[in-house]
Order: structure tokens, then sequence, then C-alpha cells
């Protein structure tokens, strides 16, 4: 049985404190693994539906393929690991502006880490997503240039409610229109937002993709004794 909590790891980052740490959850004794930004909760392995549905959803329409996936932000890998069960995924890059949380994983610290962190097909890259998905290089620093059949973003809390200002760029139509340029045609381009669906962001995509969609995922949320919603959108390049 594990201890009641235990903080696993704490970092200082460019970004702030960043934590890792472990609960037993009271009702049904499993371990339930946490991430703080400071006093900011960023995710929980007792909420993973909508990571999970990020990946799902994002490469549902994708042709019979090999697919070249690549993934905004590790957490604690639930969207990298929905895009490695697909089994057209032929290499997945995932980027975390955060090497303390890619070394979680490659150190096993977290449920999945040593799964990711060994499968062949998987890369895990420092950098910074925003900054790579609006420059001409692109988002493999191997491979200036390549293109993706999809991209999958999960970092900030939604497109109004972002971690670091200087993200708030890359959702309006510039912002989209460069990240459109590291995509195959009919490539996808599928964001988790942890707010309601939000028509002007929306309207942002369909500037630079087709026929955007707003998915809301529901699922269970004790702490709240009722059901919660996740927001997936998926465009597809035009």
């Amino acid at each position: 049985m594990s201890l009641r909590f235990e903080e696993i790891d704490w970092r200082e980052t460019p970004i702030g404190d960043i934590s890792l740490r472990r609960r037993r959850h009271p009702a049904t004794g499993e371990d339930v693994y946490e991430v703080k930004l400071g006093d900011e909760f960023l995710m929980s392995s007792l909420f993973t539906a909508g990571e999970i549905a990020l990946a799902e959803l994002g490469l549902a329409n994708l042709p019979d393929t090999r697919l070249d996936v690549a993934v905004g932000g590790l957490g604690l890998g639930y969207t990298a690991r929905a895009a490695l069960d697909d089994p057209r995924t032929n290499t997945l890059t995932v980027i975390d502006a955060l090497a303390e949380v890619i070394d979680w994983h490659q150190r096993g610290l977290v449920p999945l880490g040593a799964a990711l962190a060994s499968d062949v097909r998987c890369r895990m890259v420092h950098g910074d997503f925003f900054t790579m998905a609006t420059e001409p290089g692109g988002l493999d620093p191997t491979m200036p240039g390549r293109r993706f059949h999809a991209v999958l973003l999960d970092i900030d809390h939604s497109p109004s409610h972002v971690l670091n200002p200087r993200h708030a760029a890359f959702y309006r139509p510039a912002g989209l229109r460069a990240l459109a340029t590291h995509l195959h045609p009919d490539g996808v381009f599928a964001l988790w937002s942890n707010d309601p669906p939000d028509e002007q962001f929306v309207s942002a995509l369909a500037d630079a993709f087709a026929a955007p969609e707003a998915h809301v995922v529901s699922f269970d949320n004790a702490l709240q004794d009722g059901n919660a919603t996740n927001t997936v959108y998926v465009a597809h390049k035009k």
C-alpha cells in the first residue's frame, strides 16, 4: 500500500516551481498522480478522458496509412499513449518545454513513463512547442521542415486561459496558419481545452483550417459529485 501522500519530485523551472505528487484516492485506494505548477493544478491521472479523446478524435478520420504524429505537451503521457495505441501511428514526436517532465517519464516516476520512453516509435523532445510551431524549421529539430499527419496540442488550459502570455498569439489566425504549414495535405490539428466551446476560437481556426469542429467530452467527476466536460477542437488543413 502506498503512502497517503507523497511529493515524488519538486523542481524550480523558468516558468515556476513544478511538482509531481502521488496520493491515495480515499474511495478506491488507488494511486493518483498530480502535477502542479506553483499553486495551480496542471493535470491529474484521475481525469484523463479529455487527453485520451484528443488523440482518438484527432486521428479518427485520417487515412489508413503510416502516420507521423506530433504532440505538444507530454504531461502524464495519456495523449501520447492513446496516439501510440492507434496501429497506424508510425512515429510520435512529443514536445515539452520542461525537461523535468521528460525526465519523470524516462526515470519511470509516472505510470506511463517507462512504456513511452521504451517505445521505439516515440521520441521526447525538449523544446518550446509554440516557438517551433510558428517557425519554418518546425516541430522536429533533427529534420527541419518535416511535416506531420496530425498535431495534437494539450499545454494551456484553453485558448483564452494560457499558462504564459506569449502563448496567446498562437491561437490567433496568423499563429494557426503558421502551424498548418507543418502538416501534410489534409493533415489534422487537434486541441484540448478545459473550457466550453469558444466560438471566437472556432472562427480563428476557420481562417487557417477547413471545417473546424468542437467536440464536448463528458466524464465522471466524483470531486464535483457529477459530470465534467472538456472540449476537443479538430480541424483539417485546407
